[in-house]
């Protein structure tokens, strides 16, 4: 069925889907029905620059819609585990971080910590970092090893895994 899927429905509109279903969530509805709980717990006011949380957020969505036409475009797949890349990206932003994709969604999440004033989504967004990393490490990395072998741990090599670099790393 899977297969089936992949011929059918283009990479883009896949990568679309997948966006609107999971990093729409998490980013989402998720911070939505946090915020619509009611009152925070310990509640913090830092004014307007509240509002300086709208530059993580534009930032967030940039990276994560960059690297996410790269999966499409380059990679032929989605971010989805479950039809990932048949080509291992690592062009673009993948030259800064491994997982671009991911900051970019916790970017979002951080500025509507700011934007809201929100230590409820604060929490959220620690959590949800503590879970992508765990994610990263002891799934999708091995998958990546077993996937693309020699290529995937010579990148590794080269390019961090969250914090970037500001200079392009050489490959051989």
């Amino acid at each position: 069925m899977m297969k089936r899927y992949r011929q059918a429905v283009p990479p883009v509109l896949r990568t679309l889907i997948f966006t609107l279903l999971v990093p729409g969530t998490v980013a989402g509805w998720v911070p939505y029905l946090l915020l619509a709980r009611g009152a925070e717990w310990l509640p913090f006011q830092i004014g307007n620059f509240r509002f300086l949380g709208i530059l993580p957020m534009l930032l967030g969505a940039a990276i994560y819609l960059w690297c996410a036409w790269e999966f499409a475009h380059t990679g032929k797949g989605t971010p989805a585990p479950v039809d990932a890349p048949q080509v291992l990206v690592v062009k673009g932003l993948y030259w800064l971080v491994r997982n671009p994709m991911y900051v970019g969604v916790e970017l979002m999440l951080l500025g509507q910590v700011l934007l809201f004033q929100s230590t409820r989504l604060l929490i959220y967004a620690m959590v949800v970092g503590l879970v992508v990393h765990c994610f990263v490490v002891f799934r999708e990395e091995p998958q990546l090893r077993k996937k693309f072998g020699s290529k995937y741990e010579e990148y590794c090599r080269a390019v961090p895994r969250w914090v970037p670099r500001l200079r392009r790393p050489k490959t051989g």
